[in-house]
């Protein structure tokens, strides 16, 4: 760490010792011991700016309070019937880890339909997933490799894209403005395979839109980035799409398939889903047998983000036009 990042970091832990209890309270469930290794994720985010990065954690702080995320983990889906719907129609799992240790997040953005419950349910499962990640997770990479492991990789696997992707467009922007501000720089690279050539095209406009600091995170793989892949992980941690070549590869996603890191019946989303049981019953001895979704604020996106969004709704429309295609619509 360079003296002026040092500087900044003694800048903002002041700011932090002046705030008050509950938000103290919440920042030591976001830092998990790690509270300057957390300063330095906000600076990273806010270009460094002590203000601005201040700014930002006051506001997510305050956000995991009024949304009680620090108790979202002991609030189950139920029935187990809605939560495996929601498993079907938000795919996303973890694959295994890379060879410095690193969660690999898989997700299936493609054949994500998120048509089989209420956006709440959506937003409750992946913040459940994203705090699992930092409460569990990264604390046992943390422990098995003796280094602090505060980042993962995720690959996107665009099988599937089709213009009716412009149906979640809102939500996904939801879900990834709820990363932005309250999960800053916890990704180190995104990988996209099985990329079709609707994405392709839209990626060319949308690519300078992207903040450089973001951009440098991108890597765009060849067909299921399998041989790119195995370089930084081994062949047990590959997600089930980038086993072999060809778009055909995900064809099983949703089928109860327990070597399938999206499905319910995978080993991760066995424990994610045990746990959260575990922890409602610690808080509630005797648990609902079903429960409302948790409607969490989602926070408006930035400009830029708004931007980026409007630009692949334009671009999936001039190739809707080129090719005499409609977007199709629930």
């Amino acid at each position: 760490m360079g003296v002026a990042n040092e500087e900044a970091i003694k800048q903002f832990q002041s700011l932090m010792e002046q705030v008050d209890e509950p938000l103290k309270n919440t920042f030591k469930n976001l830092h998990r011991g790690y509270p300057i290794e957390t300063l330095a994720r906000f600076l990273k985010a806010r270009d460094r700016s002590v203000a601005k990065a201040h700014k930002m954690l006051i506001d997510c702080l305050q956000w995991r309070i009024q949304n009680e995320i620090d108790h979202i983990l002991a609030k189950p889906i139920i029935p187990i019937d809605l939560y495996r719907a929601v498993r079907d129609s938000q795919l996303v799992g973890l694959s295994g880890y890379s060879k410095e240790g690193l969660p690999v997040i898989a997700i299936g953005v493609g054949l994500s339909t998120f048509d089989k419950a209420s956006v709440h349910y959506y937003v409750q499962s992946h913040i459940q997933m994203n705090e699992y990640r930092d409460c569990v997770i990264l604390p046992s990479a943390t422990k098995k490799h003796g280094r602090h492991i505060d980042t993962c990789l995720k690959v996107l696997d665009m099988t599937g894209l089709k213009l009716s992707a412009l149906n979640q467009i809102k939500l996904l922007s939801a879900i990834s403005t709820i990363d932005d501000l309250n999960y800053p720089e916890k990704t180190e690279t995104y990988y996209i395979v099985n990329v079709p050539y609707v994405f392709s095209a839209c990626w060319k406009v949308v690519k300078p839109l992207l903040q450089e600091r973001t951009r440098r995170k991108i890597q765009v793989l060849q067909g299921c980035g399998r041989d790119e892949l195995l370089k930084i992980m081994d062949y047990g941690s590959l997600p089930h799409f980038c086993r072999k070549e060809g778009s055909g590869s995900s064809r099983h996603y949703g089928n109860g398939n327990a070597n399938d890191c999206f499905s319910l019946d995978h080993a991760f989303h066995q424990q994610l889903y045990n746990y959260i049981k575990q922890q409602a019953l610690l808080m509630e001895p005797n648990p609902l047998t079903k429960q409302s979704s948790v409607h969490v604020d989602v926070p408006e996106p930035s400009l830029d983000d708004a931007k980026i969004a409007k630009t692949i709704e334009t671009e999936f429309h001039k190739f809707e036009n080129q090719n005499g295609l409609k977007v199709t619509s629930d």
